[in-house]
């Protein structure tokens, strides 16, 4: 992706420019909240364990090997993040209204399906083992190779494949026993 640039805007935070790990943040906040919400399934709880995970890297940084992605080094700590607040967490969960509903934007009934649906995915997601739940939205969703997910899990990379593959089936089996119930 952007391993280079990556690499050497970490060399720049560490030599004192602070705008240089803003530019990390802005580049990777999305990918960092979206893991952290596979992991806690509730976003003002993601935001919180992503924006930990980032105070995390920067106090680490040094710690980064340039030779390697910043990407998957990141994720391993947003995902290391995520899991011990989730550990922590006891305060009871909420989610929010959809924006698009309060503006007026998409019809009621379109949302309503497509409420329907991502939250029969979550759902089925949130029925997969915490390993593979990743793995598949790793995967899938953020398009990281089976390599930097067996990296950013430590587990061999035949066990992300498995992973992938037995979530996949699993989310396709329980997906289409929900459409078969509302045909």
């Amino acid at each position: 992706m952007h391993n280079s640039d990556d690499a050497a805007l970490v060399e720049r935070t560490l030599a004192g420019d602070q705008n240089a790990f803003g530019m990390l943040v802005r580049r990777y906040a999305a990918q960092a909240r979206r893991v952290a919400r596979i992991l806690l399934r509730n976003p003002d709880d993601a935001d919180d364990a992503a924006q930990d995970a980032f105070l995390a890297a920067l106090a680490n940084l040094a710690r980064y090997d340039p030779r390697r992605p910043f990407g998957p080094w990141l994720v391993r700590i947003v995902t290391n993040t995520a899991i011990d607040r989730s550990r922590r967490r006891t305060v009871r969960r909420a989610e929010p209204l959809d924006e698009r509903l309060i503006d007026g934007g998409e019809a009621p009934d379109r949302a309503a399906e497509r409420g329907e649906l991502a939250m029969r995915l979550r759902d089925a997601l949130s029925e997969l083992p915490e390993r593979q739940r990743l793995a598949v939205t790793l995967f899938d969703a953020e398009g990281y190779s089976h390599a930097e997910i067996a990296e950013i899990l430590r587990v061999p990379i035949g066990t992300v494949r498995s992973d992938v593959h037995h979530a996949r089936r699993k989310l396709r089996d329980m997906l289409t026993e929900w459409k078969e119930t509302v045909e």
